[in-house]
């Protein structure tokens, strides 16, 4: 049996009960009007860290929750469905999360990097510059990044923050 199975049946526990149905009329404006960007890091569940729940924040998750071009196609994409769809509607916040003892660090690591680099398809300096060893710094450079990106809304407020593992607590590096 595989680790997965416990979620299978916890899938259906939560498929019984009316959680289901509380969800956003519209799937692109989540009830919070939040959009949280963060790292895939298992001790950084957004639910347990931020209390997201079901419906409240479209989240997306990467390595390090970095800005990538993937990244900022996804949010060019949410951006032009909102102006599309629902041009009155209230517009989001767009959070961007790094975090201290973040496993993207090891990008800095130049022989690990290389090794991964040699696997191919993937180009040394832009890995490197994935790295988070300073998350004050990376979000300060990625929160830049989407502000500077013309296909995103004016309208979206975007923030950035650390989440500390130690502390358990969030600190807004940009307003």
């Amino acid at each position: 049996m595989s680790n997965f199975a416990t979620y299978i049946g916890r899938n259906k526990a939560f498929a019984e009960t009316d959680a289901k149905s509380d969800v956003p009329a519209i799937p692109f404006i989540p009830f919070q009007q939040t959009f949280v960007i963060t790292c895939l890091d298992p001790r950084v569940e957004p639910g347990a860290v931020l209390g997201v729940g079901l419906g409240e924040a479209i989240v997306l998750r990467n390595v390090g929750g970095r800005v990538t071009p993937a990244v900022l196609q996804d949010v060019a994409w949410l951006s032009h469905l909102h102006e599309a769809k629902a041009p009155d509607a209230d517009w989001f916040d767009l959070a961007v999360i790094h975090h201290t003892d973040c496993g993207a660090g090891l990008f800095a690591d130049d022989e690990l990097r290389h090794g991964f680099v040699e696997r191919g398809g993937y180009d040394d300096a832009t890995i490197a510059g994935l790295a988070v060893v300073d998350p004050a710094r990376t979000v300060r450079e990625d929160v830049r990044t989407l502000r500077s990106f013309p296909r995103l809304s004016s309208r979206v407020h975007v923030s950035g923050h650390v989440y500390d593992l130690r502390t358990g607590l969030l600190t807004t590096i940009v307003e």
